[in-house]
């Protein structure tokens, strides 16, 4: 861990992330990651989340969006008229806190903004400072993304076109492009145009950062150069603890809008064989249909193998009759929990996952087989890398026509994991290979880390 500098004028970042868990992680890990390197940083975030911000590393300040007192995924929440109030609401509670530290011995030199909020790059810039923007979506995703909104791609995306290539990249099927280019261009219209608002004016950030690492996504081009998007890895954004251990006591993000539940899950986990237990957890929006929901808990039940299962209480209470009773003896179910601590603990032989890009990172951070049940957004795209492209798992199939993953299906797919066969095997060695990779690349002098030096010394050459 490098030393807080004692200069007169401190470097000073000022993170604006977007207002829901899995941005919040990987944007203060990052703030974290500059403080151990002697940056001062500032958090501003919505009024609603200031209080889930716990690590002592960071100055937290509020900002609003004009609905202060409200999670903005509560019922009826509308992306585009949220996008405006907070642009609204934001733009000048944020011009606000810049200008309190102006005449301080450690004015703002950076704002390092979520990429779903491009208004950033407008708030920095009237305010003389740099500007970083921060994707959480993977290269891959961004790349595709940033194809569809400058029109290389139509929208939306054609179900019969073949695949769709990036060069430097894997191509990406119809059923494994971002959702709201495709699947779901008409049902969540509001959230394809904020994925595409993302690019219009990134390139003018100083900065372009994306939550991964070298090695990761990138292939060889067979004919001329990469078209991928150009960006800064510095990735994987998980706490230090896990990866290089530089960053003493950083075991959690430190950002949680939700109370886990750990003492009861360690003690759980504590009583089962290792490798013996699969990990359950589809994010925190966890969102299923009912008969899809049936499915994964049928698959669960007929396997037979332990499992401690992250599921919303309004969920419990749709499971299939008996479900809970028959399978009491090898089940925890819990509200939500401290996820890397599960996944560390030697019991887990498997995650079970939505495959979003935090949950995925750190799967293969902690070198984790993983089956993943995507639903919509990016999660096509990583549980096809998980199976395809890292082999450190599998990608289940959805029954033809229907949109479900049957429970057979999940069954499967667990078994080729956990029962310790020739591909489970193969499947634990790629993901020991891939957790070094990412132990390596955040360790002092590795790619990320290099990386993250040069964005900190960009800052030093100011004073």
């Amino acid at each position: 861990m490098v030393e807080t500098t004692t200069n007169k004028l401190q470097r000073h970042v000022v993170m604006l992330p977007y207002p829901v868990q899995g941005h919040l992680n990987p944007m203060v890990q990052f703030a974290k990651r500059l403080v151990s390197k002697g940056v001062k940083v500032t958090v501003a975030t919505t009024t609603y989340t200031v209080s889930s911000i716990t690590t002592p590393l960071v100055t937290v300040e509020s900002i609003s969006d004009g609905c202060d007192s409200l999670p903005i995924t509560m019922p009826g929440f509308n992306v585009d008229i949220y996008s405006k109030s907070f642009r609204l609401h934001g733009t000048e509670t944020l011009t606000r806190i810049i200008k309190k530290f102006k005449s301080t011995d450690s004015p703002v030199d950076c704002l390092v903004y979520n990429s779903f909020i491009p208004w950033g790059l407008e708030v920095a810039r009237s305010n003389s400072i740099s500007a970083a923007v921060f994707f959480t979506n993977n290269l891959t995703v961004c790349s595709m993304l940033l194809k569809f909104s400058n029109g290389a791609f139509s929208l939306p995306a054609d179900p019969n076109s073949g695949t769709y290539l990036v060069p430097g990249l894997p191509a990406l099927r119809y059923d494994e492009l971002p959702s709201f280019t495709g699947r779901h261009w008409l049902s969540h219209a509001g959230h394809g145009r904020m994925l595409l608002k993302q690019f219009s004016n990134h390139e003018n950030a100083d900065w372009i950062f994306v939550n991964g690492f070298d090695g990761l996504e990138t292939q060889e081009c067979e004919i001329g150069e990469s078209e991928a998007m150009k960006a800064t890895l510095i990735g994987p954004m998980i706490p230090s603890a896990y990866l290089d251990d530089r960053i003493k006591g950083d075991k959690g993000y430190g950002a949680s809008l939700l109370k886990p539940v750990s003492e009861e899950c360690m003690e759980w986990l504590g009583t089962k064989p290792t490798k013996s237990v699969i990990f359950v957890s589809f994010g925190s929006f966890g969102i299923f249909s009912e008969k899809q929901l049936g499915e994964i808990a049928s698959a669960l039940q007929e396997s037979n193998f332990n499992f401690l299962w992250v599921i919303k209480d309004a969920h419990v209470a749709k499971l299939p009759e008996g479900f809970v009773e028959s399978t009491k003896d090898r089940v925890l179910l819990v509200s939500w929990c401290n996820q890397l601590e599960v996944l560390t603990h030697e019991s887990i032989g498997c995650f079970l996952t939505h495959c979003g890009w935090n949950s995925t990172l750190e799967g293969l951070s902690l070198g984790v087989p993983m089956v993943g049940v995507p639903q919509w957004s990016d999660q096509m795209c990583n549980a096809k890398f998980v199976d395809e492209v890292w082999k450190v798992g599998y990608r289940v199939k959805e029954e033809a026509g229907e949109g479900v993953v049957k429970s057979k299906e999940v069954v499967k797919c667990l078994k080729e994991v956990m029962e310790g066969g020739e591909s489970s095997v193969t499947i634990r060695e790629s993901s020991k290979k891939w957790r070094d990779l990412a132990v390596k690349a955040m360790s002092e002098g590795g790619s990320s880390d290099q990386r993250i030096n040069e964005f900190v010394e960009s800052l030093v050459k100011k004073h």
